[in-house]
């Protein structure tokens, strides 16, 4: 993850957020008076998310210590401890909703990664995921499909070709969308091509892609079409799956299945933050819980 793009990236969601200021926490208590936040796990699943932790509750309150008690990708339950943080009231109350978000969203998406890849077991298939993430959430969501045991397609526009159906269409056809593809990128770029018919295999495979992506095919087809693919051309299986049926996908013979639904319609991992105050004797319990 690159980190300095991180700190950017908190340093606006936390303007969004707190804009002028927290009118409540700083109407109750002064800058100097500090406490404690305890985090728990509330349901099974896959952590992710140290990193936002660390650099987030920093960037509100220098002075906040935060001690993680969970790795990313570790396994968490209904009651396990994957943080306790320090620091001023103030400053754990203005950072304390920004990062449960993330870290929810996170740790869901790790969460499901972890559920697809399980799926592929004893085959040679790779989950990895698309292009389909939240605007500005991008690196975050891909770094927790890696932290899930997923990998990661490209990572956006300007990494790797991938000539679809509308390129295809407006160059005229594969032969001609490859050679100009690679006439216009370096040896370094990749060229994957979506094929959907048997006859734009045998061409993307005569065209020389790099990738062929099989897309909207059933895994009787894939494992019928696969032995024309020369071992230097890598495969992919994309479009109709879902966590119910990646089994027969994997079965096929693809090596790379690539799944939306890893970013795109994933329910947060339910994490709460428990509140400790220092400067009075008694506890208070808020429990802060649910999607972002």
């Amino acid at each position: 993850m690159n980190e300095i793009q991180l700190e950017s990236m908190l340093k606006q969601f936390f303007i969004e957020d707190i804009g002028d200021g927290d009118i409540s926490g700083e109407a109750l208590f002064s800058q100097e008076e500090r406490g404690s936040f305890t985090l728990l796990a509330k349901e099974n699943g896959i952590f992710c998310g140290k990193l936002i932790l660390q650099r987030g509750f920093a960037l509100i309150d220098p002075s906040a210590v935060v001690h993680i008690k969970v790795r990313d990708g570790e396994a968490v339950s209904p009651g396990t401890i994957i943080a306790e943080v320090e620091g001023t009231m103030q400053g754990l109350l203005k950072g304390e909703r920004v990062i449960l978000n993330l870290i929810q969203r996170m740790s869901g998406i790790a969460t499901a990664t972890a559920k697809a890849v399980k799926q592929t077991a004893g085959t040679h298939a790779k989950i990895c995921d698309t292009r389909k993430t939240t605007p500005g959430l991008r690196m975050l969501e891909k770094y927790a499909v890696k932290t899930g045991g997923g990998y990661n397609h490209r990572r956006g526009l300007y990494d790797a070709v991938m000539l679809k159906d509308n390129h295809i269409a407006f160059a005229g056809g594969i032969k001609q969308a490859v050679e100009k593809a690679r006439a216009a990128v370096g040896h370094t770029v990749k060229i994957e091509v979506e094929i959907e018919t048997k006859q734009q295999l045998i061409e993307a495979i005569e065209a020389g892609a790099d990738i062929i992506m099989f897309d909207n095919r059933t895994p009787e087809e894939i494992q019928e079409w696969l032995p024309l693919v020369p071992d230097s051309i890598a495969t992919e299986a994309s479009g109709g799956i879902s966590f119910d049926n990646i089994r027969p996908f994997a079965e096929s013979g693809i090596e790379w299945i690539s799944l939306g639904a890893l970013t795109h319609s994933i329910r947060a991992l339910d994490v709460s933050a428990k509140v400790i105050t220092k400067s009075v004797k008694e506890e208070a319990d808020h429990v802060y819980h649910g999607n972002a």
